[in-house]
């Protein structure tokens, strides 16, 4: 029977039921709500904005979006936003998706994090990160009727969704501090680690070994 909450459907497609158990299986209900929250706010603010992000990438992309801090994929010296992104174009090409679709998911989650491009790309990597802000930040919460973040989050909720997602960052995050730089995930570890120090571009520049 078809899913709906707040009016999105969930798409009904073999790859998205399998998506949904594999996603399900290998993180925590923390991240599997988020993960559908992003998918269901990014769907809305695709409508506001009058762009149409395909259904099943989009979902895809959510689903993927955050698996990059967690075991298996966090043994792997990366930024956990292309680490996640690996792991989702993996399991597109195994499914048989083009290169084309399995990239738009790449990029998606790659990006989700950086801030002022994502929304100047393709639809399904826009509503990707739109979701994302609104879910984690609340940008643009604002402009939803609260209607339909109840019915979202009585769907799939929050709890105590803000200690408890800083805390799956740090511990995402803490066994590779060098992945984080020039990136909002630097934030995150400065806030938990005491002698963590962020490196910059100027002592990057600085410190080369060229001579001028």
């Amino acid at each position: 029977m078809p899913e709906t909450i707040a009016g999105v459907a969930i798409p009904q497609t073999p790859t998205v039921a399998e998506a949904t158990r594999f996603v399900q299986e290998r993180t925590n209900p923390l991240l599997f709500d988020h993960s559908r929250r992003v998918f269901l706010f990014g769907s809305l603010r695709a409508r506001e904005l009058g762009i149409e992000p395909n259904p099943e990438l989009l979902y895809i992309a959510s689903l993927f979006h955050d698996t990059g801090l967690l075991t298996p994929y966090s043994d792997v010296q990366q930024r956990f936003e292309v680490d996640g992104a690996d792991h989702a174009r993996a399991f597109l090409e195994e499914r048989g998706f083009s290169a084309h679709d399995a990239e738009v998911v790449w990029n998606a989650i790659a990006l989700h994090t950086t801030p002022g491009i994502p929304t100047r790309m393709g639809p399904e990597i826009a509503a990707t990160n739109l979701g994302v802000l609104t879910d984690a930040v609340g940008l643009g919460l604002e402009r939803i009727d609260p209607r339909l973040v109840e019915e979202i989050t009585a769907a799939h909720p929050r709890g105590d969704f803000k200690n408890e997602f800083l805390k799956t960052f740090h511990d995402g995050l803490k066994d590779r501090p060098d992945t984080t730089y020039g990136t909002v995930n630097a934030d995150v570890l400065e806030h938990f680690v005491p002698d963590f120090r962020r490196g910059s571009m100027v002592e990057r520049i600085t410190n080369s070994p060229w001579s001028a």
